[in-house]
């Protein structure tokens, strides 16, 4: 059977031995699995334990992660500045600090998140940057969730990605997604991550699989831009908020459709078509199917990668301490570009503006309350809950349509798009602007059609 090619040395059989390669692979598989996708109830819902723990951490200990979030985003900002003095040579480290090192822009980005960070947690300054909803929107929701998602589910993602999970899931799915979407199988678990956990955890282990040449420059950059959804939490805020909860099963399906058509268009044309089949570092791509049992490959290719990996603490540990970077870097501008979205969506005409032409073609499209809802088509780029907010009075079908739209945009500069322009995959943001437009251009009819259909 073809295997991929590896660079990693494999361990020493004196260290794990080759009769604990199959515990080791299904245990972190079962454990990861659990953890991601087993379902329990809490507080009268059912849940994932990763919510859980992730809802326990921010409910319980809300001062402490407040003061993780602004320490962190100082921290980042300050190693950011030496990182730059080290790289020009002013100041002489002890420590390599080139994984901070971005551009001006960026470095601009991640000091002024600094000191927005400063400003709410301590309440001072000017009161429009720290209002419900504007600066502590920002700070309480998406840094807060950001922060504490990324470097735990960096530790329990390893589970998967570490000990041959990934690969697993990858040979199963991928007679679905290389025809649907030109990906490899192992995509589709970065999918399952954006859904029942978050788009900071799919975008993490997107990023992983990039610099470790599991994923091509194009694969790396559809993922990350068509899959890294909000997580069926955030569905059920958005329901509730608009008063959609009876239809949340209907809601769910009808976006997971839009999105996945809207990909399959998408990575057909500019821009996405254009991106070339380049690696980083020494490709690793799927090996090339046999005929013969898929599951049995899928095995293979899984403990191949689980008799590759390092001892079980010492990858996790490195799971965290990459997940705490990748936080230290993305935090800062998320803060930064995401309140200055947020300020221009609420102060200023902006949104109305360039949304305004969108109200004829919804109008001949018939959804209801066109005039209403036609801005809340284009304000998602700023904040994926916006349009939410901005559509509670108008009539239900109007509501299911901008709901469903809202989730399957992905693309917004509260969160996403900073996090994706700080990570290692070079993705520019007039892609990132053109990618959103079409995304929704695309996906209005087929909203249409479904919200025709149900009201």
């Amino acid at each position: 059977m073809a295997m991929e090619m590896e660079e990693k040395k494999p361990i020493q059989l004196e260290q794990s031995g080759k009769g604990n390669i199959k515990p080791k692979f299904w245990l972190t598989f079962i454990l990861g699995l659990l953890f991601f996708l087993g379902p329990i109830k809490a507080n009268g819902t059912w849940t994932i334990p990763f919510d859980v723990l992730i809802s326990t951490i921010r409910s319980s200990a809300q001062e402490v992660v407040s003061f993780y979030c602004m320490l962190i985003i100082v921290i980042a900002a300050g190693v950011t500045i030496l990182a730059e003095f080290q790289k020009r040579g002013i100041l002489q480290i002890k420590y390599d600090l080139s994984y901070f090192v971005t551009s001006p822009v960026f470095l601009f980005f991640r000091v002024l998140g600094a000191v927005f960070a400063i400003l709410i947690y301590f309440s001072i300054g000017p009161e429009i940057l720290r209002l419900p909803e504007t600066g502590q929107l920002v700070f309480t929701t998406t840094i807060a969730s950001v922060a504490v998602i990324v470097p735990i589910g960096a530790v329990f993602l390893t589970l998967f990605v570490a000990f041959g999970g990934l690969e697993f899931v990858g040979v199963l799915m991928r007679p679905f997604m290389r025809p649907l979407f030109k990906l490899p199988g192992r995509s589709a678990l970065d999918a399952v991550a954006s859904f029942v956990g978050s788009y900071s955890v799919g975008i993490y282990v997107t990023n992983k699989m990039y610099l470790q040449g599991r994923y091509s420059l194009r694969e790396a950059t559809i993922i990350s831009t068509c899959f890294s959804t909000v997580s069926i939490g955030f569905f059920a805020v958005v329901a509730s908020t608009l008063d959609l909860l009876p239809y949340f099963p209907i809601l769910f399906i009808a976006t997971f459709i839009v999105s996945a058509v809207a990909t399959m268009v998408l990575i057909r044309i500019p821009p996405l078509s254009r991106i070339p089949d380049e690696y980083k570092g020494v490709p690793k791509p799927e090996a090339l199917l046999e005929k013969r049992s898929i599951w049995k490959q899928a095995y293979e290719v899984g403990i191949k990668q689980a008799e590759d990996s390092g001892k079980v603490a010492v990858e996790l540990k490195n799971g965290f301490v990459d997940g705490l970077k990748l936080a230290m870097v993305i935090l800062p501008p998320i803060l930064s570009i995401g309140l200055t979205a947020i300020l221009l969506a609420n102060y200023t005409p902006i949104f109305t503006w360039v949304g305004a032409p969108m109200e004829p073609f919804l109008r001949i499209l018939g959804i209801p309350d066109a005039g209403l809802i036609a801005p809340a088509t284009i304000i998602g780029l700023a904040d994926m809950f916006l349009p939410a907010l901005m559509v509670t009075g108008a009539a239900l079908g109007a509501k299911f349509f901008i709901a469903v739209l809202s989730l399957s945009q992905i693309l917004f500069f509260s969160a996403v798009i900073p996090l994706l322009l700080e990570v290692d995959i070079p993705i520019k943001l007039k892609d990132l602007l053109i990618l959103f437009l079409l995304r929704t251009l695309i996906s209005i009819p087929i909203i249409a059609i479904i919200m025709h259909l149900i009201f």
